[in-house]
């Protein structure tokens, strides 16, 4: 049997009989019964729009969903590999910088080892020419001691030395003192 509709009760139409239900009673209540059919039909209708309507927004929210949950991933992932790169780079700086600092340290070193050259020699050198000058003056204060003062007189009986060939001292070429052995 199909389901009773508004339309159905609408319609619907009794048999008269003589021991009946009086029949303006029924028709009030059947009005009744479509009326609060038509309600609960209007009710119902309302509901099932609504539903689907919450329906709707829920399969939208979903897709919401799934669109933030790929996108709060991919910014997982990105961010991940933004710190990966980052990492990589600051690692890439670090040993830059660290091969600059040893190219750095190894030119400071061989500077250092050059000065350190420099002022060796600057140090034989100055041995050098001290060694030079001392022999030097030694020579002439030797020089000086054998001659006679000038108006000085021999003492009676002893002639004076025939004087030596006066010493030919060369004139320095590079700065420093002749060796000795030319002085003399």
């Amino acid at each position: 049997m199909d389901k009773i509709t508004i339309v159905d009760i609408e319609h619907k139409a009794f048999k008269k009989v003589l021991t009946g239900y009086a029949a303006g009673e029924v028709d009030q209540f059947l009005d009744e019964i479509i009326e609060t059919l038509e309600d609960h039909a209007s009710s119902r209708s309302a509901l099932e729009a609504e539903v689907a309507d919450l329906k709707d927004r829920i399969s939208h929210f979903k897709s919401m969903e799934e669109s933030l949950r790929n996108t709060l991933l991919l910014a997982q992932r990105t961010a991940d590999e933004v710190k990966a790169s980052a990492h990589k780079e600051a690692d890439l700086i670090k040993a830059e910088a660290r091969m600059m600092a040893e190219k750095e340290i190894g030119t400071y070193r061989e500077r250092s080892d050059e000065a350190r050259r420099e002022a060796q020699r600057t140090l034989e050198s100055t041995e050098k020419a001290k060694s030079e000058l001392h022999s030097f003056l030694m020579t002439h204060l030797a020089l000086l001691e054998r001659t006679v003062p000038a108006g000085a007189s021999s003492p009676p009986g002893k002639a004076l030395p025939a004087p030596e060939a006066p010493v030919a001292i060369p004139a320095p070429n590079n700065g420093s003192l002749p060796p000795l052995a030319d002085l003399l």
